[in-house]
């Protein structure tokens, strides 16, 4: 009796995750997420472009610069001239700029901020009014009260030679390219995943997913792990940028700094997937984000030593991971530390980067 052969059945995709192995679900789901951020343009300009302007920019405004002239403001009176003219006498006098007017007006500019000092002489001496709150205004009168004394003929019983401080290492824009590069991965890292979840969720995409096999933690570490990816790109770009246009120093091992990219990487991927896991609006995951990054953004020295905060707000700045990125970032980078003498900061890392990835998978909703 003949038989009759059957066709072989169509494997549809979900076949295709089951039967492909356990990683089958994970890969085609990064894969996906590659393609997507590949399609769209505003995600290469913000993660690639973008920082790459901004440290044009801030290197720009401080590769160079001159130094800085200080306004003051003379009182106007009999010795007025004199003070101007001791000032002009001093070897320092080129940073400081007297102006001579009223004490009104002289008053009201300092108020306003226009002038950092105002300086009054008469019979009995010279008067400074300054603002100790201000590090502007005490620098001034440091300034011109040196100047002065100088001009006057005061003799220094120290030789002191002062030199400005230009050399690759020691510069402005050295100590900002490794805090760009934290605060990019920050952004990527929270923007990316964040924004992307809530707009798969508000398109009704995560329904459709709830009916395959695909378990919810393959789902949520393809969508963290495609920040890796992008991170290698940010790393090399930024650097290789900061090395070429301001000659930056390298000091430490490049796999050192891709480890703890891919820490930092790994870690706001898992913050961004906690703050849209319920989220049901971009509006509402943008006002999230937007809480979660402000404080590091003003604490976690990006663009200035965190240093200059009262020390009792210290110990929970450096608990923050983007302080813990940035510091990590600066020391291999300026100072060639091992990977080994960074375990505190990589330690505070993976804790906010598990703990948040842990939370996201228990609080997430598919709709």
């Amino acid at each position: 009796m003949a038989t009759i052969e059957q066709p072989p059945a169509m494997s549809g995709p979900d076949d295709a995750i089951r039967t492909n192995g356990r990683w089958s679900g994970y890969v085609n789901l990064l894969h996906m997420r590659m393609l997507e951020l590949w399609r769209e343009p505003e995600v290469i300009f913000w993660v690639f472009v973008f920082p790459l302007l901004l440290a044009l920019g801030l290197g720009i405004a401080f590769r160079g610069k001159p130094p800085d002239v200080t306004p003051i403001a003379v009182v106007e009176g009999p010795k007025a001239q004199e003070v101007v003219n001791l000032l002009q006498r001093s070897p320092q006098h080129a940073g400081i700029q007297p102006n001579v007017m009223s004490a009104s007006a002289a008053l009201d500019g300092f108020r306003l901020g226009k002038y950092a000092l105002v300086v009054t002489m008469d019979d009995s001496g010279v008067q400074f009014r300054y603002d100790p709150a201000r590090p502007e205004s005490v620098l001034a009168r440091a300034q011109v009260d040196d100047a002065l004394e100088t001009a006057a003929g005061r003799k220094n019983p120290i030789n002191t030679e002062t030199k400005a401080s230009s050399e690759p290492g020691a510069r402005y824009i050295d100590f900002l390219i490794p805090g760009l590069l934290g605060m990019n991965l920050m952004n990527s890292g929270m923007w990316g995943i964040g924004f992307a979840l809530v707009e798969m969720r508000q398109r009704k995409l995560l329904k459709r997913f709830v009916a395959t096999p695909m378990r919810r933690s393959d789902f949520l570490l393809a969508l963290v792990s495609s920040r890796l990816v992008l991170m290698i790109v940010e790393v090399a770009l930024l650097l290789v940028f900061g090395m070429l246009v301001f000659h930056v120093r390298v000091e430490g091992a490049l796999l050192s700094i891709l480890l703890i990219g891919a820490l930092g990487a790994v870690s706001f991927g898992g913050i961004g997937l906690l703050t849209a896991s319920r989220a049901q609006k971009i509006e509402s995951v943008s006002g999230l984000i937007n809480v979660v990054m402000m404080p590091m953004w003003i604490f976690s020295g990006v663009f200035f030593s965190y240093e200059r905060f009262p020390k009792i707000f210290l110990p929970a700045i450096r608990a923050l991971p983007l302080t813990a990125l940035n510091d990590a970032l600066r020391a291999i980078i300026l100072q060639g530390a091992s990977l080994d003498s960074q375990l505190g900061r990589i330690a505070v890392l993976a804790v906010w980067g598990g703990v948040s990835f842990v939370l996201a998978l228990r609080w997430f909703r598919w709709s």
